[in-house]
């Protein structure tokens, strides 16, 4: 009875915090819906850039095997000059390059080398691809010649640019640039706030001659050189001990990395704005940070294997546009040109959040 009496007063207890009611209910369904979706290894619409140079009907006959193996989607046909631009923007990620006279050496038995050209900034995606392209090249040669012959009619000419020893380090570093930056500047903002609530000096705070926005910012500042530092501090390392390269400008370096921390800092502040303990922020703070920058920023999952609902959330999830940046910048060496569309969007970002966390604080404020 006396524990019956105990389990009572925890029930109403529990039933009384809301808050940690609904995170306990919500967080193991979310993150059981968020791995089972996310969680998939088989890579599917691959996007394909074709320069046929054969024009023949043994040429058409190879795209269509890769278009209708359901791995690869044919995004364009392009020819030399586009295919670096194409790459660089990560608009395709592997390119079939088909020579002149396929064709005729088909039909005189000469073995003719075809090219696969793959975007190596994700080598777990560029090996798997590669073995995809190999098993459907290897089917169509043997439309061609009896397996007996012995030899294929088309061999495959495998070229991996950006990293061409397909080390792993080269795509899982900056990926963790991305999720160790992400996760420090949000939950040291998120616990900001709060403390000064906890504190009791949030009201001494409203009675000076400040505002909403000023606070905000005010508070924005040393974290955001602190977070500056540590990510800069960061790059340095993975380039000295992992041998990360840096292709590109370290202005635009520092100007990405400045975006995407804003906005980190600024999705922080948010949520410091809105919890009214310590606890609460910091589990608040890692549920929006860890989980998304692990899981929907094309970090860990390819962005383009995952179903049509949670592509659309990932447009939502700052990390995505910084990788693709920083990838750009440190493997590629790529020009603003090809990624000025993500820096728009992490601006976008940091702006709106930042904003929604100085009206929450105008708000409490009046």
């Amino acid at each position: 009875m006396k524990m019956l009496a105990v389990a009572r007063k925890e029930f109403r207890q529990i039933a009384r915090d809301t808050r940690t009611l609904l995170i306990l209910l919500f967080v193991p369904a979310f993150i059981l819906l968020l791995f089972g979706y996310a969680l998939n290894f088989d890579i599917r619409h691959v996007r394909l850039a074709v320069d046929d140079q054969d024009r023949s009907t043994a040429s058409r006959s190879l795209m269509s095997a890769f278009v209708n193996s359901g791995y690869f989607d044919l995004v364009a046909e392009v020819d030399a000059a586009e295919t670096t631009r194409l790459m660089n923007r990560d608009q395709v990620r592997a390119v079939l390059v088909i020579p002149s006279g396929l064709s005729r050496s088909l039909h005189n038995g000469r073995t003719t080398a075809v090219q696969v050209l793959l975007n190596g900034d994700n080598a777990t995606t560029a090996t798997t691809v590669m073995g995809y392209a190999v098993t459907i090249i290897r089917g169509e040669s043997a439309k061609y010649a009896p397996a007996q012959a012995g030899r294929p009619l088309i061999s495959v000419e495998p070229r991996i640019w950006y990293n061409p020893e397909l080390r792993s380090a080269l795509f899982l570093v900056p990926g963790l640039i991305a999720y160790i930056a992400m996760i420090t500047a949000v939950v040291s903002t998120a616990l900001s706030i709060v403390r000064e609530k906890e504190r009791g000096t949030m009201e001494q705070v409203r009675m000076a001659p400040l505002d909403a926005a000023s606070f905000v910012v005010g508070k924005t500042i040393p974290y955001f050189v602190v977070s500056l530092a540590s990510a800069l501090g960061i790059v340095v390392v993975s380039m000295l001990l992992f041998g990360m390269p840096m292709r590109g400008s370290w202005l635009v370096l520092l100007l990405a990395l400045s975006l995407f921390l804003v906005g980190a800092l600024g999705l922080g502040l948010l949520i410091s704005s809105i919890a009214e303990t310590q606890q609460v922020a910091f589990q608040v703070a890692l549920l929006v940070s860890f989980l998304p920058t692990l899981m929907l920023s094309g970090f860990v999952f390819p962005i383009a294997s995952m179903p049509r609902a949670l592509q659309l959330i990932t447009f939502a999830v700052p990390a995505r546009y910084f990788l693709v940046a920083l990838r750009a910048i440190v493997l590629k060496g790529a020009g603003l040109s090809v990624y000025w569309v993500e820096l728009v969007a992490l601006s976008v970002f940091a702006v709106v959040v930042l904003g929604l966390a100085s009206v929450r604080l105008h708000r409490q404020w009046v």
